[in-house]
């Protein structure tokens, strides 16, 4: 059952926001007043969502709509328009996983993979940003990763895509800054969400990567031990989007303020010698000295 939002209520578009960071975040702006319109790829989905509004004694209204799908994304929006009037804040959340290295990893999943954590976010800010720049205000919140900054091993499409989000994300805050609209840059480390769950392919299809694909599995084996609540990254979502003082980027969950902001700050002899390391030991050991991470288990 959807509401009217009041007058003086922010209007705010969580996608993807059925489960993990996208139902911790919607959940959360609901709680501290802001109309919540959260979008899914299918109602059938979101009973969890729903369960846990009533839980929290909140509201969120539900709109279907596919990021990955141009017709679905034009259609949803457009009823979140006429049902709320306006966007105040846009989350572009939605996103999936995408494991390989780049030897293994075929055109067709980096065009999957993009097609959804790079142009679903253009599609969803392309439908928000006209009645934004009208009004002269608004916020775009684009959720990447530390994988947008760091190269994380054997994940050579969710790489690619979130680098490619995070440029993309640069751009667009410059590009709007004139119509008082304001771009933040989420960067989660490891946050407890079901994307890690369901990113579990090894594809491998050479035998040469063991090493590659089973450092990338360590690092989210240990990331899952110290997992940041996603609730917290609701939280540093709700600064982003209320603060007086705003900035770019907001690193946020394990590894991610240790990792995200010192990719200008590794000698590229350091990284690359990582990769010569054949030792998982020494591996591990050389990592936590230049992010100041253990990732050792």
């Amino acid at each position: 059952m959807s509401t009217a939002p009041s007058a003086d209520q922010p209007v705010t578009v969580v996608t993807g926001a059925n489960s993990g960071i996208g139902r911790a975040t919607a959940l959360h702006l609901a709680s501290v007043g802001h109309h919540v319109v959260g979008t899914v790829r299918s109602l059938d989905k979101a009973d969890k969502l729903l369960a846990k509004a009533d839980e929290a004694g909140v509201h969120v209204d539900l709109v279907v709509a596919d990021v990955a799908d141009d017709a679905s994304v034009t259609a949803g929006f457009e009823e979140i328009l006429s049902r709320a009037g306006r966007v105040d804040h846009l989350v572009n959340n939605a996103g999936v996983g995408g494991n390989g290295v780049v030897e293994e990893t075929s055109s067709q999943d980096y065009l999957d993979v993009m097609n959804v954590n790079l142009c679903g976010v253009t599609r969803c800010t392309q439908a928000v940003l006209p009645q934004m720049r009208e009004r002269g205000s608004g916020t775009i919140v684009n959720i990447t990763s530390v994988a947008g900054r760091i190269a994380a091993l054997a994940q050579a499409p969710y790489v690619a895509s979130k680098w490619a989000l995070e440029g993309l994300s640069e751009l667009l805050a410059q590009e709007v800054a004139p119509f008082g609209i304001r771009v933040a840059i989420i960067e989660p480390g490891v946050t407890q969400s079901s994307i890690f769950a369901k990113n579990v392919d090894l594809p491998n299809h050479t035998g040469a990567y063991d090493a590659q694909y089973r450092r990338m599995f360590q690092f989210y084996a240990a990331g899952m031990v110290g997992a940041t609540p996603a609730l917290e990254v609701g939280k540093v979502i709700e600064h982003a989007i209320t603060t007086d003082e705003p900035r770019l980027r907001y690193p946020v969950s394990w590894a991610g303020v240790e990792m995200a902001g010192l990719h200008d700050r590794i000698d590229d002899a350091d990284w690359i010698g990582l990769g010569t390391i054949v030792d998982d030991a020494d591996y591990n050991a050389r990592f936590a000295e230049i992010f100041g991470v253990d990732i050792s288990t």
